[in-house]
């Protein structure tokens, strides 16, 4: 027998559309999201304020920041965003571009959809375009960096860093990505393992100069010490990390203790100062300096360990006592009766509390080989250290491409134009009505030079004309100088872009608009208020 059809039910308000009004839809949403950052492509890009609902002010010209703050109710609008969030979770930079290109896709396909082209049709011409422009980017645009030349690897993160707010202080934000990445890096039979969230925490710290930035050859993190009598500069200390509290152990639901006799009482209380003290003589017997716990530290505790000359500090996060223990060669100890010597970290030269602002910080700094770091971020307020923490993940971001992936493509809009180029001469070769989506997809890419050149006030026809004409005679390395709107030799003025950063946008843009085009149905269980709202994504205030 065969199986029952399953039946779709709708409910009185759904609201189904099909077929090619859908389509449209989904690509007039995706060309209104990239029209909301278009302008934000390029060293003279434009900044978005935005308001968020519960009221602060964030102040970026970051793709995915805009996009993650913005209100959608379009669902094609909403997935969207939701590759820009990849794009920055994957390669870190490229969020803006990623969009604009996206929208760019769709946006030359709507023609052949007017003309009642098939969609699968389209979907197939950008796929064999997507694969073409893949095999490109390998063989004939990418160039080989050698890491070691560290001033060639700064001006591959100087030209991320210089489309963005922190470009002004490009040398300094270089310096800290590739110092950061250098230090956390890690090899293990021949892979190399770069975990920046786990082992490169950025503290900001309101107050002071930009300039007084770092990166710490250690941890620091925002604890004071638990008694006023404990030390507060160590040098060499010796330090050990516990998971465990040094308190007497509380019932973990309601616990009832009868007592009998008078004395019954006292003998429980002796029972509680036993148990410290013996955790304390457990510690104390390993003659360490500093004793770094996760858990509560009671006051009989304290005592104790002030009075063996022990600095103690309490209730630190689990991330940090991680990144303390890489740092400084210790292991956490769960018992105290389980504690070793080996267990003991030696490998940090200074153990000090400083008073930054209002606030005390714990620095375990001078370690011998950290593989764990702080990225220290000073600023004179709040919106502004944000926005230098957002442009710092994006240079370390592409800091950990290029450690990874050694390889470049020249930026500017060079490497767009020379693919457009090289994918109209093979849309030549392509057969059938595939040739016209596949040549349209090579000319969507020339919308990045086209807006660097838009967002600086250039004569973009010109320039695009006379970029052209470079490319034919295989000038390949000329792009579009985003400070003046000129043509410009991308080798001279040093832009580049890690090729890891482009193949995930052209990936992730193609693979979007594929998916978009697919779409030939929406169902959905929510009555819409305004029919005008149908054919536009629902953006939030700031854009309306």
């Amino acid at each position: 027998m065969n199986a029952p059809q399953p039946i779709v039910v709708l409910s009185q308000n759904a609201k189904r559309e099909s077929g090619r009004k859908v389509q449209i839809q989904n690509i007039n949403a995706a060309k209104s999201m990239a029209d909301v950052i278009r302008t934000c492509l390029g060293p003279r890009s434009m900044l978005k304020m935005l308001l968020d609902p519960m009221g602060s002010i964030v102040m970026t010209n970051d793709g995915n920041a805009i996009l993650r703050e913005i209100t959608v109710q379009h669902p094609a609008a909403k997935h969207l965003i939701e590759i820009a969030k990849t794009q920055d979770e994957e390669v870190g930079d490229g969020t803006t571009s990623v969009v604009v290109l996206a929208g760019e896709m769709l946006a030359v396909a709507e023609q052949y959809l007017q003309h009642k082209m098939h969609p699968v049709v389209i979907i197939q011409a950008y796929s064999q375009a997507l694969e073409d422009a893949i095999n490109a980017l390998y063989e004939q645009l990418c160039v080989p960096v050698d890491l070691n030349d560290e001033q060639h690897v700064i001006d591959v993160l100087k030209s991320c860093i210089g489309t963005k707010f922190l470009g002004q202080y490009a040398d300094l934000a270089c310096s800290i990505a590739l110092k950061a990445v250098r230090t956390i890096i890690t090899e293990k039979d021949g892979y190399k393992e770069i975990d920046l969230k786990k082992w490169a925490r950025i503290e900001k710290v309101r107050g002071g100069t930009i300039e007084e930035c770092c990166v710490l050859d250690g941890i620091m993190v925002n604890k004071d010490i638990t008694h006023q009598k404990m030390r507060r500069r160590i040098e060499n200390p010796r330090i050990v990390l516990l998971d465990c509290a040094l308190e007497f152990k509380k019932g973990e639901s309601q616990t009832d203790v009868e007592i009998v006799e008078e004395m019954d009482f006292t003998k429980m209380l002796e029972m509680e100062e036993e148990s410290i003290k013996s955790m304390c003589a457990d510690i104390i017997s390993f003659e360490p300096d500093v004793v770094i716990t996760e858990r509560g530290v009671s006051d009989l505790a304290q005592h104790y360990l002030a009075k063996a000359n022990i600095t103690c500090i309490r209730r630190v996060k689990k991330s940090d006592n991680n990144r303390i223990a890489r740092a400084c060669g210790a292991k956490i100890v769960n018992i105290t009766t389980d504690l070793k010597d080996e267990d003991i970290g030696t490998g940090a030269g200074l153990f000090e509390i400083r008073k930054i602002g209002d606030e005390y910080y714990t620095f375990i700094t001078q370690c011998k080989n950290p593989k764990a770091c702080t990225i220290l971020l000073r600023g004179p307020s709040k919106d502004f250290i944000n926005e230098v923490e957002r442009n710092l993940q994006d240079a370390l971001g592409v800091a950990r491409n290029l450690v990874m992936e050694p390889k470049l493509v020249y930026g500017g809009g060079a490497v767009e134009m020379a693919l457009s180029r090289i994918l109209q001469e093979k849309s030549k070769s392509v057969s059938g009505v595939k040739q016209w989506p596949y040549t349209a997809l090579a000319q969507a890419l020339e919308v990045v030079p086209r807006m660097l050149g838009q967002n600086c006030g250039g004569n973009v026809i010109r320039l695009l004309t006379n970029l052209r004409a470079k490319h034919a005679s295989g000038e390949v390395y000329w792009g579009v100088n985003g400070e003046t709107g000129e043509l410009a030799d991308m080798r001279t003025l040093r832009i580049w872009d890690p090729l890891a950063v482009k193949l995930q946008v052209y990936k992730t843009a193609v693979e979007t608009a594929v998916l978009l085009l697919r779409i030939d149905d929406i169902v959905s269980g929510c009555k819409k208020r305004d029919p005008s709202q149908e054919e536009m994504p629902e953006l939030g205030p700031m854009d309306q």
